[in-house]
């Protein structure tokens, strides 16, 4: 063997100085940072004690309504996404098909449209709702925000569940099935645990952006604390109105976030060496 072939090349040499890009992100971080600083110099020189005072309690209220639009439409959404989730992994061409249309539809049209429709297209057919006893439902607008967001959210959801089901490897369902166990059994048993693992971020992050796109309703006269924050706005007309509102949401993304990390850490303790 030749001397040449058994001498080992050595690494490239390290590149000296920033790099555009770094220089381009630390330009950002700092332009984040003085953003930031502008805004707390911003409402501490404008502190208006009559203000926080006059409009607090009606923005508790609205985060106790936007807390339970997002918590209602959540759970409803998780409900419905099972059937959808079955159908879109049926093999069976109708069933699929509706379940693809489904998703397509509530997947690929704005939020904002679908709760239009809702809110201002089911009340079009008032006589024909209230001859089956639905309007008493419809007429409140809180109950057409549940109903839109339950629709679009189980699209999603049912779309995480689908992945997640199917990234669990097809070695389980035979490994399962040798055991003599049920469909049934090896779904509940062996197959969810494994797919909640997988499907975890994915549903904190489909939280995250209900949490903040609830701010929707408050078009549909809903006061949740968007509409409470609008009000605020039209009373005072002080910027301080909205600067509060978007702190609150970002306070309760950070709460969901670190909430997902931790559960996440929690239920993978296994799976770290």
């Amino acid at each position: 063997m030749s001397a040449t072939a058994t001498m080992v090349e050595r690494p490239p040499p390290r590149a000296r100085g920033w790099p555009r890009r770094r220089i381009a992100g630390y330009a950002l971080v700092c332009l984040w940072i003085l953003f930031g600083i502008g805004i707390v110099s911003y409402l501490f020189l404008a502190w208006n004690p009559a203000f926080f005072a006059k409009y607090a309690p009606a923005y508790l209220s609205g985060l106790g309504v936007t807390l339970a639009l997002v918590s209602i439409s959540m759970v409803l959404g998780a409900i419905l996404s099972v059937p959808v989730a079955y159908g879109r992994m049926s093999k069976n061409r109708i069933l699929s098909g509706l379940a693809y249309c489904y998703v397509y539809f509530f997947r690929g049209t704005p939020r904002l449209v679908q709760t239009y429709l809702v809110y201002y297209g089911l009340g079009s057919f008032r006589v024909e709702l209230q001859s089956i006893g639905l309007w008493d439902f419809f007429k409140d607008a809180f109950n057409c925000g549940v109903f839109a967001f339950a629709l679009n959210t189980a699209a999603y959801q049912a779309e995480i569940l689908r992945g997640a089901i199917e990234s669990v490897p097809r070695g389980q369902w035979e490994g399962a099935a040798s055991l003599g166990l049920h469909k049934l059994q090896t779904l509940r048993k062996i197959i969810l645990p494994q797919a909640l693992i997988v499907a975890l971020r994915p549903y904190g992050n489909e939280l995250i952006l209900m949490v903040k796109a609830s701010a929707i309703v408050a078009i549909i006269t809903v006061y949740d604390l968007m509409g409470n924050a609008k009000l605020a706005f039209a009373n005072s007309f002080d910027i301080q109105a909205y600067i509060w509102v978007a702190l609150v949401y970002l306070v309760m993304v950070e709460i969901l976030r670190h909430g997902v990390e931790w559960i996440e850490r929690r239920i993978t303790v296994h799976l770290k060496r």
